[in-house]
């Protein structure tokens, strides 16, 4: 990394690597040393009833602020409401791989059905574009996940930085319908139809401050909140030799343990609440690896820090031994 020095962020290029992503032969590697992790492949039992509880939930929740008032609408939404949504960001995570059922088919209902809270549909079309994001871990131009080229040259200090962190869910929803849009299919549309048919009955029923206890939930816990830490911590680059990078604090607990991000990215058909069993028994393989202890201290790094902004990412040539790098 590196280039001239300038006001802000010292970088003007990103990390390029002229060798494939890392995971494809650590797992390899793994398996043909311990061929049990495999019996850990396969769907969650209790996915569905997690995402149930989180759902209604929330809904309910935003029920009871009909009458509130926006300062306890906004309290309520940092403060508890956006750590469900954040939960249910990440419950469509796993079902994008397939891990509540063992029908994609059922695995794509229950995403439109956790996706309800949120507000916004999404949860179709994130799927297309994250299995990209493991097949083509950081390939220029297919991998959405690493930000664009007028986003890098933008944000160049703290204070962009920290405008960047607030909205960063915006730059991930609009990025690839900039850069690499897809045509939306029928699922899009149902993804559509079912996630306003919730918005308007909200609305008609109890009225605009519970939906916009739902919008806010989702706008804060994706911003500058300790939970959307795990957008920066997962792949920014903190050491020069590595791309991907786990976490191993508490909020494992409500983010289907996405912090295990090597761990995911090594195994995506082990669901969340099995990837810890990874790491215990193949230990020698992440415990050499940079791992962060805090996502809000990701933040906070991120913002403070001139070395590190978003030319911070590893990326790659497309290979053609790539296509086949995503399970």
């Amino acid at each position: 990394m590196g280039g001239e020095e300038r006001e802000g962020v010292t970088a003007t290029d990103f990390f390029w690597s002229y060798t494939d992503e890392p995971h494809a032969s650590r797992r390899r590697q793994i398996l043909s040393q311990y061929p049990q992790i495999k019996d850990l492949f396969g769907p969650d039992p209790f996915a569905f009833l997690k995402i149930m509880v989180v759902v209604l939930l929330q809904l309910w929740t935003a029920t009871f602020l009909n009458n509130a008032g926006w300062l306890k609408i906004l309290a309520v939404a940092y403060f508890f409401g956006s750590f469900l949504n954040h939960n249910l960001f990440l419950a469509i995570h796993e079902l994008s791989h397939n891990l509540a059922f063992s029908s994609p088919v059922y695995n794509r209902w229950l995403g439109i059905f956790a996706n309800l809270p949120i507000g916004v549909p999404m949860s179709v079309t994130f799927q297309k574009y994250h299995l990209e994001h493991h097949r083509y871990q950081g390939v220029d131009g297919i991998d959405m996940d690493i930000p664009s080229l007028a986003e890098a040259n933008l944000v160049s200090n703290a204070v962009v930085k920290s405008i960047w962190v607030i909205f960063q869910l915006f730059f991930y929803a609009l990025r690839p319908l900039f850069l690499k849009p897809k045509p939306p299919g029928i699922w899009e549309l149902v993804n559509l139809i079912i996630q306003l048919g919730l918005d308007a009955a909200m609305v008609y029923f109890w009225g605009w401050k519970s939906f916009a206890y739902l919008i806010l939930s989702t706008f804060v816990g994706g911003g500058l909140h300790p939970m959307a830490g795990h957008f920066i911590s997962e792949h920014y680059v903190f050491k020069t030799d590595q791309e991907t990078y786990s976490y191993y604090g508490p909020l494992n607990l409500m983010t289907w343990s996405v912090g295990y991000h090597n761990e995911h990215h090594d195994f995506p058909r082990i669901p969340g609440s099995k990837l810890h069993k990874v790491k215990k028994i193949a230990p020698e393989y992440y415990e050499t690896l940079e791992s962060h202890n805090s996502w809000s201290q990701v933040i906070y790094m991120y913002i403070m820090n001139r070395t590190v902004g978003p030319f911070s990412r590893m990326k790659r040539k497309l290979s053609t031994k790539t296509t086949n790098k995503s399970e």
